[in-house]
């Protein structure tokens, strides 16, 4: 079963914050916006695609007993927690924080001349009560062209590990390439067109910002019609 989320049918936010703005696309139900049909999908609690203005600040703000995963889809985008620690992500680097038992923390577009764009993930922790921590990688781009690259899993070696059933992979697909996922029993996949395309998903065509959510499938093949950049999040389901 797979259900395509054209872009126009995403929710989408516009506001003021500390030293600019932001623009948000998010796709589960986050802050004031409430859908009961997408309040989660499996271990996958929120996925927002937020592009902050040149030097803005999302300010301070608390959180728990959650998995963050970011991923810097453009410009360099900056974490920082109460202590003013955290570090910087460039395009196509990922970061993974457990909030654990609480901590506070800021998004910060590092550049003052230009916007940022991260997408950040929320998974349910498969533990509560952990140590607060932050960890994070580096992606050269030929690393993840025409092929999933781990991002965060405890399955492959070289990704960040999570308290979380859920696997994060990322891939640049050129022009007429194919990619596959293998999805098994008990399992779903949501997979984001972040730029370019479109991509066909099992011959159903999905545009740029549009999203599947995809579970019974034994087999995802993504075909791209043009070049795009995508991100795909396996998660438990039950």
């Amino acid at each position: 079963m797979i259900v395509i989320r054209p872009p126009q049918s995403i929710y989408q936010i516009e506001g003021v914050i500390q030293n600019g703005t932001f623009h948000g696309r998010w796709h589960f139900s986050f802050d004031r916006y409430h859908d009961p049909e997408y309040t989660r999908f499996g271990t996958l609690r929120v996925f927002n695609d937020d592009t902050l203005s040149p030097g803005a600040i999302w300010p301070l703000h608390p959180h728990r007993e959650i998995e963050v995963v970011t991923y810097c889809a453009g410009g360099e985008f900056r974490h920082a927690d109460e202590h003013g620690k955290g570090g910087i992500l460039k395009k196509g680097w990922v970061q993974h924080t457990t909030v654990g038992k609480g901590m506070y923390h800021s998004e910060i577009n590092n550049q003052s001349d230009a916007p940022m764009r991260f997408i950040q993930m929320w998974f349910l922790p498969s533990q509560a009560g952990l140590e607060p921590a932050v960890q994070q990688k580096q992606v050269e781009a030929a690393e993840r062209t025409n092929r999933w690259l781990a991002l965060v899993s405890n399955l492959h070696l070289g990704a960040l590990p999570i308290f979380s059933d859920a696997q994060v992979f990322a891939c640049f697909l050129e022009r007429g390439r194919t990619v596959d996922h293998a999805l098994p029993p008990g399992r779903g996949a949501y997979l984001y067109v972040l730029e370019g395309g479109p991509v066909l998903v099992n011959a159903q065509p999905l545009p740029a910002l549009g999203a599947a959510k995809i579970a019974i499938e034994a087999d995802i093949a993504v075909l791209s019609e043009n070049s795009a950049e995508l991100l795909l999040v396996d998660v438990l389901l039950s």
